[in-house]
């Protein structure tokens, strides 16, 4: 990529008129120079089995191309037409609710044959016809795939064989999942159960990283059906999600996006969050660092919010603030969900760059200001590159795990775990990559790694980040680590396990805490951020020096946090749920042991500083204020310039952030 891409999502078929001329015209004065398209409409362009019309798509991109407006091409098999269910009605997944019903999107068995055989003649008929079209620049395949709890006959077939392969003989299969409980013992494979009914974590584990290598097994088959026809040049993406609160929040647990993205030229990721006060920039920060991290490299941003909801219509200088926020964490592109408004059905209120009635409005106007800032600073802001010294390790199999065996009241989740550590960081302004379970080469590039919950684990893993901690690396894990193998079998020994010896404590019991502090408020918080929720481990130190107590009758014995050095590193532990506040404490301490403190970190959230090198070799540096009030520092770094404002810029002056202001500085 050799430019920033400001884009939108455009349905011409959706339009309740005919305006396309308009909406180019107002793209261009919007400094639009991308659009997505086709990736929603299969019933459109294959009205009947067999019968096919790209009208539509050729139109579209014939004006795109003579408004020098470049295209990414989706394949449409995101959502069926009636006419495939209606002949094939087995296309539909059936789930653990039961049979699959037609009317919402996504709700196809991925594996199914009819499905794969009409998803692959549209592919091919419509990339065959876009591929030599001059404005088209890349492909996406299909659209936030999932699994969609597929798990009918089909998939259970699949199932069993992906175990027999695995396994090899249904002895080992027993004595890995402890299948003899309850009589849950399989004593052939022709008696193989289906795993929707099973109680056994194990093997409800593990048929969900199946349905994961589902997904990932779709992916890189779309993307080799569009390789044979992808011209030098053009690229395969796809637009990965996040887990759903409302808005993109955590791991994504039907999706392995490490292994999926395997099959891409560039990863692509939707990020939505929240707006107006509660706008943070911790999901745009959080989605992109998960996605620059699958590849090492550069990313898309192919869906994120203009106005979406009612009471996300951004404030003024959100808009900007947003898109810039996505190429501070290494995005060359920006693209809306979507350009207009649509006028009915599911999606009437996720609102788009335009209101209903298709006209100009504040958003609208203030993404024209965005549109001539990333034309005219792209050189300079494309293509950066990040080197951050600190990393947050998750894991899909973790997730699945506490799934299985929740924390106690069931609120507190996995990714409530993640974004704990990962939010404390980004208030902090201490960057970060995102690392898996395949990353073990890699844990060495950093000087800090946070390990939330890493409740399953393989040896390998947790013997890998034991000799990055001996070869002078930090850990900070949470409770709940090293507890079980990557079966979900809990091991044998006491716990943490084969941590142990890195972090230098052990303990054999946990409980549900009740009125329980830390004592002595070790963390200089306040009263109620001094409290421990949800769960505690009753530490025992072996080597370990205590950061906390517990303050409790008869817990205050036993140790709540811990930190250890082993050989060259220091391996901290936190036996318990702790508020954000002490979190951060925690994090703060072991960020100054492994020597990422610096002035950056003299500023604090709502004052965000992102960092990274662009194609010249030159330092820049994103200023960010996530305040509705004004936020002013001393710049403490080399001299530069400010390029928004294309102004001067040495060390020791202030900078002044208006609210929801932006300050880019690219250093001399």
């Amino acid at each position: 990529m050799n430019k920033l891409f400001y884009g939108v999502a455009y349905y011409d078929e959706y339009m309740p008129y005919e305006r396309l001329s308009t909406d180019i015209e107002m793209m261009k004065e919007a400094g639009i120079n991308l659009v997505r398209i086709a990736e929603s409409t299969w019933s459109t362009h294959e009205p009947q089995n067999g019968v096919f019309d790209f009208s539509s798509v050729d139109r579209v991109l014939d004006a795109m191309h003579e408004a020098g407006i470049h295209v990414i091409v989706g394949t449409p098999t995101y959502a069926v037409p009636t006419w495939m269910v209606k002949e094939h009605p087995d296309v539909l997944a059936e789930t653990p609710d039961g049979p699959g019903r037609y009317g919402a999107r996504q709700i196809m068995d991925i594996t199914n044959p009819s499905y794969l055989f009409y998803s692959e003649r549209i592919i091919r008929k419509l990339i065959s016809r876009v591929c030599g079209h001059p404005a088209v620049i890349g492909y996406q395949v299909d659209n936030e795939t999932k699994h969609y709890r597929t798990s009918g006959p089909n998939v259970q077939l699949r199932f069993v064989k992906y175990m027999r392969e695995k396994f090899g003989t249904v002895e080992r299969l027993n004595e890995e999942f402890g299948l003899d409980y309850w009589s849950n013992r399989i004593n052939s494979w022709e008696d193989f159960p289906s795993a929707v009914g099973t109680i056994n974590g194990s093997l409800g584990a593990e048929f969900a990283r199946f349905q994961r290598q589902l997904v990932t097994d779709f992916l890189a088959w779309q993307a080799s059906i569009v390789n044979e026809y992808k011209r030098p040049g053009q690229f395969v993406t796809h637009n990965f999600d996040f887990e759903w609160r409302g808005y993109s929040f955590g791991v994504q647990p039907d999706v392995d996006h490490f292994e999926a993205a395997k099959a891409l030229d560039i990863a692509g990721v939707d990020i939505y969050h929240p707006s107006q006060d509660d706008l943070t920039g911790k999901e745009i920060s959080f989605g992109g660092d998960s996605t620059r991290s699958l590849k090492g490299m550069n990313y898309f941003v192919l869906e994120t919010q203009a106005q979406a909801f009612p009471n996300w219509t951004p404030y003024p200088g959100q808009l900007l603030q947003q898109a810039f926020s996505h190429l501070a964490s290494g995005a060359n592109m920006v693209e809306y969900w979507h350009w207009h408004s649509i006028h009915n059905s599911f999606e009437t209120y996720w609102k788009g760059l335009l209101s209903h009635d298709l006209g100009p409005n504040p958003t609208y106007n203030e993404a024209r200001i965005v549109g001539r800032q990333f034309a005219r600073l792209s050189d300079k802001l494309v293509n950066l590159k990040k080197t951050n010294r600190a990393a947050v390790l998750v894991s899909n199999e973790a997730l699945t795990s506490l799934d299985w065996f929740k924390l106690p009241g069931g609120e507190v989740r996995y990714n409530d775990i993640v974004r704990l550590m990962y939010d404390r960081l980004y208030e902090m302004n201490i960057g970060c990559d995102i690392l898996h379970p395949g990353s073990i080469e890699l844990l060495g590039n950093y000087d800090l790694i946070v390990v939330p919950a890493l409740y399953a684990a393989s040896g390998e893993l947790l013997e890998a980040l034991n000799r990055y901690v001996e070869n002078g690396g930090h850990v900070v894990y949470t409770f709940k680590s090293g507890f079980a193998n990557e079966h979900i079998k809990v091991r044998t020994g006491a716990q943490p396990g084969l941590i142990e010896k890195a972090c230098g404590i052990r303990y054999s019991q946990f409980a549900e805490p009740s009125k329980v502090s830390l004592k002595g408020n070790p963390f200089g918080v306040g009263e109620s951020d001094n409290n421990v929720e949800v769960w505690m481990e009753l530490l025992t130190p072996t080597t370990a020096e205590v950061l906390a107590w517990y303050d409790h009758p008869h817990w205050g014995q036993y140790a709540a946090i811990t930190t250890n050095r082993h050989g060259e590193g220091v391996a901290t532990y936190i036996g318990c749920l702790p508020s954000e506040a002490a979190a951060r404490k925690v994090l703060e301490g072991a960020c100054r042991e492994a020597g990422i403190w610096g002035v950056d970190q003299e500023l604090q959230f709502p004052v965000i500083v992102k960092t990274g090198t662009n194609e010249s070799g030159k330092t820049i540096r994103y200023y960010f204020n996530y305040s509705d009030e004004p936020q002013s520092f001393v710049y403490p770094h080399g001299d530069g310039a400010e390029l928004l404002g294309d102004l001067g810029l040495r060390s020791g002056e202030t900078i002044e952030l208006e609210r929801w202001g932006v300050a880019i500085v690219e250093e001399a």
